[in-house]
């Protein structure tokens, strides 16, 4: 860092991981505005990074989602473990022994009576029945909640009530759509908590954050940083994170440029990064291939910077070791994302 804590990002080693400290501001006021406390459950999964998490804990956002282990001790050690729920199966007893340790609330994810026997055999004390509503992915059927939360009970655990994601409706594009779906997933998931009880219903997502009636709590995580796929979709969030690459070689005669941004500092799954005015070619290893708009910016140099915009973020936050929080192109801080790892 500079004088004060602050360089220019032309200092910064590329591919570097930039978050826009006003765009991330915005996303995180807005949410906490719109679904404040325990409305709104952060899925750490999304940035992995215990410096956002405590800018959501600042806002009123206590009680936060895990998708790993790792993310779950990394969670209890920063003090933010007032209420930490391992939103996925989990059978190693190590581990699981390892969660019931914390010096925090640990709520774990069952679906099957042995993920149920592996959390009372290592100590864990609640438990969410997790219910598939149409994700072909984990939770039981919703007519076998019931009597997966009885077993539970007998086996000594408290179930604290069902979560379940709509995961096959948020990418659909269409509010409409995604809306129709989301309340055929919710009614499942409300049978299922007919049977179970407890206090909450967990679920939702970024897409689904005010299309979801039925939770009592919302597991969005994309909204504080966003990416392309979600950003076309028409939400209230702008995309906050982008990875600066530098041009390392310029092909005049083929009119392409080449940035030091690859498969292996991008989640890909989502489809091409964007470049503003420019159309993407493809990415490999190290390398986005990219051309200017037609009749819009020049060809870049070598050794200028683009900033890649990626299309599905969580995986993006995983591939690097920290994040640069920017405004235009100063850097105020470095944050590590320091939840990577199982």
């Amino acid at each position: 860092m500079g004088q004060n804590g602050v360089v220019d990002i032309f200092e910064l080693a590329t591919p570097a991981l930039l978050i826009d400290r006003d765009a991330l501001g915005q996303n995180l006021d807005f949410m906490a505005e719109s679904l404040p406390g325990e409305r709104l459950r952060p899925h750490v999964k999304a940035h992995k990074s215990t410096a956002l998490a405590r800018e959501q804990a600042a806002r009123g956002h206590c009680s936060f989602t895990c998708a790993t282990a790792r993310e779950m001790a990394g969670m209890a050690a920063a003090g933010l473990g007032d209420d930490l729920l391992l939103a996925n199966e989990l059978l190693d007893t190590v581990r699981l022994s390892m969660l019931a340790d914390l010096d925090a609330r640990v709520t774990v994810a069952v679906d099957s009576a042995s993920t149920v026997s592996a959390a009372a055999a290592a100590g864990i004390a609640e438990v969410l029945i997790d219910v598939n509503v149409g994700l072909p992915r984990c939770g039981c059927l919703s007519a076998d909640a019931g009597r997966l939360a009885d077993s539970a009970r007998r086996a000594g655990l408290q179930v604290r009530g069902v979560m379940g994601y709509e995961g096959h409706a948020v990418g659909l594009e269409d509010r409409e759509q995604r809306r129709a779906a989301t309340e055929v997933s919710m009614q499942l998931l409300a049978a299922a908590h007919a049977d179970v009880g407890g206090e909450l219903v967990s679920a939702g997502g970024t897409t689904t954050w005010d299309l979801n009636k039925l939770a009592t709590e919302i597991q969005a995580g994309s909204y504080a940083l966003m990416d392309t796929a979600y950003t076309r979709m028409g939400l209230p969030f702008t995309q906050a994170v982008s990875v600066l690459s530098t041009v390392v070689s310029v092909s005049e005669a083929s009119g392409y440029a080449v940035a030091d941004c690859g498969l292996k500092a991008l989640g890909m799954d989502h489809g091409d990064p964007s470049i503003e005015e420019a159309r993407v070619w493809f990415c490999s290893d190290e390398h986005v291939t990219f051309s200017p708009d037609p009749g819009g910016s020049q060809l870049p140099a070598v050794g200028d910077r683009v900033r890649v915009l990626p299309a599905h973020v969580d995986p993006t936050v995983a591939c690097h070791e920290r994040a640069y929080l920017v405004s235009g192109d100063k850097v105020f801080d470095c944050w590590a994302i320091d939840l990577r790892g199982w």
